[in-house]
């Protein structure tokens, strides 16, 4: 009792808490006791302190291994803090300068230092091994030991030369090796590659119930979703992870144009703008980072409340341990994930130029990723089913904190399905792989179970539903629940356990819900909204009689009022103020205070009488090319040069600047090219062409050309259709 109070005294002097969390006593207690020790405990659970502690409680120098500078400092800088004793701890890299690496060794000499911090391939330099054989070294920490490991997420090959560089130093050195995210088979890594002989094993509970799963399909809307998202939690502070440097650059811009206070951060980035961006952050001075996975490991930030996934992460190791860096002072926490098969494909791709060994990891690694997030089940389960760990998803803790159980979809009866795959899985028992399985069970139409009835699956017409995706819904729900399992080892094939054999011999109930089918048709190339599903046909009519009203008001055609595509926008938009409706496509600023007055109330009023809430659209600014040559192109006509003209400087066609004149024009801007149309057309042509136009009831000018088309040529005829809607429309 004396030995607790004794740690609980020093936790509350030096660190300032008065308990223990979960299993740091008894970790704590292996360290001293000289164990090899093994901790696996998930981001925020408390890990760095069971050594610092360990360290402070010890006699001699505690070698601390982590694999980032940054990490180290923020670590060193903060037990600094704690003691406000110089060189309690150090750090050991090739940061230092001469004068600065003598200064930390004296420290270590005169028993100063009671931590120092090393990289692993500074452990392994000849010259480091020589001096601390000289050292009365407590014990070894290893952080980030998932690093060892070719099936972690971050291998980094210097972390297996760790044990040959301690047993230089001393064999008898004993190890704690800590990580957030270690699957059973990453954690054999740990222990066969460190040689941890008779270790003390503490593993915590994965499970972070504060936190909210939600995966939403990537659409060509995804940018106008993440500056949603962000704007409804203004004043939060969230990290934004993508994949590529230059992904975040672009990000990074678009959301500070879209003002919001956001950063980047990749490897990219010189270290001095990457460190300030890193403490920007951390002081409330931004409230987003938009980051590679370069950013967040080891980051003491307790209030980040939301991490958003602009990519797919490549393995679920990356996706617990980026998406644990929110809530972790247990408040809310929110990670928002948005995926397309097409990444999944870019990230093979990437892969297929890799060795064989390698790929193979690594597509193994992908179709987990797939797995959790094309299903329908509870994600925590698929999670900590991940790590070894099972999960109630009716009353485990945060059963309800995903979108699927907080949406649930329909469940149906399978147990006939599940026996016939058993069976296949049964025949080639280690030998294929999930794709390959739902294959196999796809093809053959025998595996529809002789017995099956519709009746029994609720009317569903299930056998309408019976292909890949199906099948991998099922495959993937008997590993959840221990039927049967992927032998990673092997690459992921699939092999029938125990529990599975009972199932086969004695059949129960089995329901569940069928998978999301992510497929290309669903894919960030596809519209998130089609006609058919959202057009109010009601306001439809409504508006295109206003429409006709005011063209007869102002004496010219409907179409020059508003567009057709404009009218069917409007519909699903629902704006009701002038900035709403500026921002329906071929409206702009000039029209909606032409025309605007008379339908915001029309649409106001109609949604106040039926019903309807309005969430205010984001209108998103963009600096994309488009954007650049849109302005160029304006201030060319403002300059009065010519089609010819703007074209060559830009080496492009004549006719692809007259479309993009087109599109200007018809998105809202109004332009002046009566200095280019006076060139080409004489006053009788011009009044004959107007005289056309203006009897025209749309914006679809095919018998205008056909009408015309032998006296004049296409190109011309397009530039005064576009010259004529801006005289009538503006």
């Amino acid at each position: 009792m004396n030995f607790k109070n004794n740690l609980l005294s020093l936790l509350g002097k030096h660190f300032g808490y008065s308990e223990f969390r979960e299993n740091q006593f008894e970790i704590i207690h292996s360290i001293l006791n000289k164990n090899n020790t093994l901790v696996i405990m998930p981001t925020g659970g408390g890990k760095s302190l069971c050594y610092q502690l360990s360290a402070i409680a010890s006699e001699g120098t505690a070698i601390i291994i982590s694999p980032l500078i940054a990490l180290m400092k923020n670590q060193v800088d903060a037990l600094k803090g704690i003691f406000n004793i110089d060189g309690i701890a150090n750090v050991f890299n090739s940061t230092l300068n001469d004068s600065q690496i003598k200064s930390v060794k004296n420290q270590i000499n005169n028993g100063v230092t009671k931590l120092l911090y090393l990289a692993p391939e500074s452990l392994t330099k000849e010259k480091t091994i020589q001096f601390l054989r000289k050292q009365k070294i407590s014990f070894i920490a290893v952080d980030e030991a998932h690093c060892i490991s070719e099936w972690g997420h971050d291998f980094r090959p210097d972390y297996r030369r760790i044990n040959n560089a301690i047993n230089k130093i001393d064999s008898s050195l004993k190890i704690i090796a800590l990580t957030a995210t270690a699957t059973p088979k990453v954690q054999q890594d740990i222990l066969k590659n460190l040689n941890l002989q008779n270790p003390k094993i503490f593993k915590s509970s994965f499970n972070r119930p504060n936190l909210f799963y939600e995966v939403r399909k990537k659409t060509e809307s995804v940018n106008k979703e993440v500056i949603s998202f962000i704007k409804k939690n203004d004043g939060k502070s969230g990290i934004v992870y993508c994949l590529s440097r230059k992904r975040v650059d672009e990000l990074a811009n678009l959301l500070v144009l879209n003002n919001i206070k956001a950063l980047p951060y990749h490897a990219g980035l010189e270290n001095k703008t990457r460190s300030s961006n890193q403490e920007n952050f951390l002081m409330h001075k931004c409230d987003v980072i938009v980051a590679t996975i370069a950013f967040g490991m080891g980051i003491d930030k307790p209030d980040i409340r939301y991490v958003i996934h602009y990519d797919i992460p490549k393995s679920l190791e990356s996706y617990y341990q980026e998406t644990g860096r929110a809530g972790r002072d247990g408040g809310e926490g929110h990670c928002l994930t948005f995926y397309s098969y097409d990444d999944i494909e870019k990230l093979e791709k990437f892969l297929s130029s890799k060795p064989v060994s390698e790929k193979e990891k690594g597509l193994a690694l992908l179709e987990d990723v797939a797995l959790y997030a094309e299903t329908s089940s509870n994600r925590r389960k698929i999670l900590m089913n991940y790590f070894g760990e099972t999960f109630d998803e009716i009353n485990g803790d945060g059963a309800m904190m995903d979108d699927n159980s907080a949406k649930p979809k329909q469940k149906v009866e399978v147990s006939n399905f599940v026996c016939s795959a058993l069976r296949i899985i049964s025949k080639n028992n280690g030998e294929k792989k999930i794709k390959e399985l739902a294959k196999i069970l796809n093809a053959e139409k025998t595996n529809i179970p002789k017995d099956f009835n519709e009746k029994e699956n609720e009317g569903l017409k299930l056998k309408n539903k019976i292909d890949k995706v199906f099948w991998k819904s099922i495959i993937r729900s008997m590993m959840v629940n221990g039927l049967i399992k992927k032998n990673i080892e092997d690459y992921g094939v699939i092999k029938i356990l125990e529990k599975g054999k009972v199932f086969l011999n004695n059949p129960k109930s089995y329901r569940i819900s069928i998978d999301n089918n992510f497929d290309q048709s669903n894919s960030i190339k596809q519209s998130v909204k089609t006609k058919v599903e959202v057009l109010d046909k009601a306001l439809y009519k409504i508006l295109l009689d206003e429409r006709l009203k005011l063209s007869k008001q102002f004496a010219i055609p409907p179409f020059a009022v508003f567009q057709e595509s404009s009218i069917e926008e409007m519909t699903y938009k629902y704006p009701t103020n002038f900035q709403e409706l500026s921002s329906i496509a071929g409206v702009g600023e000039g029209k909606s205070k032409k025309f605007g007055e008379r339908f915001i109330s029309i649409i106001s009023n109609y949604c106040e009488k039926n019903g309807i809430e309005i969430e205010s659209d984001i209108i998103i600014k963009s600096t994309g090319s488009k954007s650049v040559l849109k302005l160029f192109i304006i201030q060319s006509i403002d300059k009065k040069l010519t089609i010819d003209e703007i074209a060559e400087s830009k080496n492009m066609d004549y006719s692809d600047i007259l479309n993009e004149i087109r599109t200007i024009v018809f998105s809202g801007t109004k332009l002046d090219l009566s200095y280019i149309v006076n060139e080409i057309f004489d006053d009788d042509s011009q009044n004959e062409l107007y005289h056309f136009l203006s009897e025209s009831d749309n914006d679809d000018f095919s018998k205008f050309f056909d009408e015309f088309k032998e006296d004049f040529e296409e190109d011309d005829l397009k530039l005064y259709s576009i010259h004529f809607y801006c005289k009538v429309a503006f």
